[in-house]
């Protein structure tokens, strides 16, 4: 801020929430004669603009993105300076920052945009800043699209080493449920009763496996119990160790009712009715549809800031929380040292959520995230996500190829509306919106083609919004997308039944047919320490190794191996066909005890680590994930190796994952022409460098069966 080329700038310190805006303006306030400056929150939308507009430079002042929002009956904020000496810091940027895009409001026939959109309308030259410790790179959502590439990296082990948290370490505790057989030909009979009136097939077995595999499997009467049982087992012996607080976190409202009230009747003295008194508390939002079972667990606003307090305070003898969402971001608990996760988790929401018990406290040495639902391969994949991030490279996908794919998506999108004018869209279009719905409908699968393109233009929109080319094209896209919603909508089939009764029939039916077997910690079941973070790492495989009941180290091993290669292969075909192949002989051979099981674990030992090995040789060869799946496809002949040779084999896969990824549109695989097409320019640059005739073709076949699995990647 002193520095004489920020010109002695204002900055504007954004959040999404008016809790986390007061705790940042408090620490500021805290350090203002450390910043030389008096910091101001703006308490109001008049107040943010009277401290914005009339000022020329300085100044500290909090937010929340909220308040960048029109007036009634406009559609855009006020451009409130254009000073060039402002910097926007968004804290929590992985949230609330990708409003870029239109959409239509078909009552009004006007265009809305998100906040993300109005505050740059509001500081159109300010520079953007973006705080995270989980920045989100998803098909639709890149905090470095919005924000630019990192400028600081602190990620996890910069603080464990620093001691600034503590190690996270993970315990599998999965609660096992069976269903018997007759009992699910009868649940799959009642559930086809619910929806047979509707006729997408696709929505009925998303409905089945909505409800039946998820919350009211979970949130079945003798799971509960069982849940229930364990966790107060498992938190008692967890406190004699390491004294601190917990958190469970539950699928719904009415399951955290259910799982408390099984808890307090193993332990009663927990219980109290009293705010201010009690072991255990539900935190949760309420509404006055709630019922008798949710009310005695709804609290006021200053209540629930009264119950935050006594969790936060160590010797306050509140000790368990059930939650469904509240407490799972920016909520500062030094002494919470277990978190229960009984509700599916994925990405940031997971990382948000575990990073709760990594604060450092006393003698803490980890935090413990406790899994009864089966997190592991989430919890690899949001760490993988993390880690990636680190900087290294360029963005995983630039906004620059973002924009050039949505000028090509937007082309087909208005290829297939082609003998249709549209051109009065930005002032009719809620006249123009059923016509445009009718015209897709009458091309042939114009339903699918029409939603694909139009789904793929609004992941592309997202990681490239903010740029100028993609701006000229907003309204036109929310046109697009308001024809996609009016054909979703003209298509659904009526439902005869209530979602409530459907809700209803399912429980009856689920905990009917639910039957617990019992808690499995499988490391446990092991004798293995429960592992940090982390698959097939050195440690975790010699402990395998030392196992003493070798046929389950034989099927852990299968398992750890089987996922790895799923996980981390899933592009390249000729890497997970390798490693599968091998997995598959050896587990064949074992099988048919040719082999014994301690000649099996050496060779998936070996095998864990030569993968592991494999998936990093693209750092060594200077490629990339996907010239990297090419170059295994080129080499899987080995005459090309001996006459080529290394260099050329790496030129050749550079310029096919060039060529390729330019020349492949959405569902060019089930367009022959363009495969054909494809499989020429193939055959002309192996052709060019040479490559041996033997096996060209089974080349060209590999090259665009790669090509396929890329694809999806190439065209969002």
């Amino acid at each position: 801020m002193q520095r004489a080329e920020m010109q002695n700038p204002t900055i504007v310190v954004i959040t999404d929430r008016n809790d986390l805006d007061g705790q940042l303006f408090q620490t500021f306030v805290d350090a203002r004669s450390l910043l030389k400056e008096i910091p101001q929150q703006a308490e109001d939308r008049e107040q943010l603009r009277t401290l914005l507009a009339g000022r020329p430079s300085g100044g500290i002042i909090f937010t929340t993105v909220q308040k960048f929002s029109p007036e009634k009956d406009k559609d855009q904020f006020p451009c409130l300076t254009e000073r060039t000496n402002i910097v926007v810091i968004a804290d929590e940027a992985h949230r609330s920052q990708y409003g870029f895009r239109a959409v239509l409001d078909k009552k009004s026939g006007k265009y809305k945009y998100g906040f993300a959109k109005h505050l740059r309308d509001a500081l159109p030259y300010a520079t953007f800043v973006g705080f995270t410790g989980t920045p989100v790179e998803t098909d639709d959502k890149d905090t470095r699209a919005v924000f630019g590439d990192y400028v600081s990296i602190y990620d996890i082990q910069d603080a464990v080493d620093d001691g600034a948290t503590v190690p996270i370490y993970y315990e599998s505790r999965l609660a096992r449920l069976d269903i018997n057989q007759a009992q699910i030909e009868q649940l799959s009979e009642q559930v086809e009763e619910i929806f047979e009136d509707e006729e997408n097939i696709a929505l009925r077995e998303a409905a089945k496996t909505k409800w039946a595999a998820l919350e009211k499997l979970v949130g079945a009467k003798p799971r509960i119990k069982q849940v229930a049982a364990d966790i107060v087992q498992h938190f008692d012996a967890r406190n004699a160790a390491v004294e601190g607080k917990g958190m469970i976190v539950t699928m719904s409202r009415e399951i955290c009712v259910h799982l408390y009230n099984a808890i307090v009747s193993l332990r009663p003295q927990w219980h109290s009715p009293d705010p201010v008194q009690g072991a255990i508390k539900i935190i949760m939002t309420g509404s006055a549809a709630d019922t008798e079972l949710m009310r005695p667990h709804i609290y006021s606003a200053a209540t629930k800031k009264q119950l935050e307090k006594r969790f936060k305070h160590p010797k306050d003898p509140l000790k368990l929380v059930i939650v469904r969402d509240m407490w799972l971001t920016g909520f500062d608990v030094p002494c919470l040292h277990t978190m229960y996760i009984d509700k599916p988790m994925r990405d940031h929401n997971l990382m948000q959520a575990i990073a709760r018990v990594n604060r450092v406290f006393r003698d803490k040495e980890g935090g413990l995230v406790v899994d009864y639902i089966g997190i592991a391969a989430e919890l690899r994949r949001a760490l993988k996500i993390y880690t990636d991030s680190r900087g290294k490279g360029q963005p995983t996908l630039d906004t620059a190829e973002a924009l050039a794919k949505l000028k090509e998506l937007m082309e087909i999108a208005r290829s297939l509306l082609h003998g249709f004018d549209y051109a009065a869209y930005r002032i009719q279009a809620t006249t123009l919106l059923l016509p445009a719905a009718n015209f897709v409908l009458g091309l042939e699968d114009g339903k699918k083609r029409w939603a694909d393109v139009v789904l793929a233009i609004t992941k592309a929109f997202s990681l490239c919004g903010t740029l100028d080319d993609a701006i000229t094209l907003r309204e036109e896209i929310a046109f697009f997308q308001a024809i996609k919603s009016v054909i979703a909508k003209a298509t659904e089939t009526d439902k005869k039944l209530s979602e409530d009764h459907k809700h209803a029939v399912l429980r009856q039916i689920l905990d009917n047919a639910v039957v617990a077997e019992g808690v499995e910690d499988v490391f446990k079941l092991a004798g293995l320490e429960r592992p940090d973070i982390g698959i097939l790492s050195d440690g975790l495989l010699e402990e395998v190794r030392n196992l003493p009941q070798r046929n389950f180290a034989v099927e852990l091993l299968q398992k750890l191996l089987n996922d790895e290669i799923k996980s981390r292969s899933r592009a390249n075909v000729i890497l997970e066909k390798k490693f599968s192949d091998r997995l598959q002989e050896a587990l064949n051979r074992y099988r048919s005890r040719a082999i014994e099981s301690s000649q099996v674990i050496e060779e998936l030992i070996q095998m864990a680590k030569e993968f592991r090995e494999a998936a990093k040789r693209g750092e060594h060869l200077g490629l990339n994930e996907s010239e990297l799946a090419f170059y295994d496809a080129l080499t899987d002949n080995e005459s090309a190796v001996r006459e080529l040779g290394d260099e050329i084999l790496k030129k050749i896969a550079h310029e096919l994952t060039e060529k390729l990824r330019h020349s492949t549109t959405v569902d060019w695989q089930k367009r022959e022409s363009v495969r054909a097409r494809l499989r020429n320019l193939v055959r002309i640059t192996l052709r060019r460098y040479k490559y041996p005739p033997d096996r060209q073709e089974e080349a060209i076949r590999l090259v665009l069966e790669q090509a396929e699995r890329l694809s999806d990647q190439w065209t969002k």
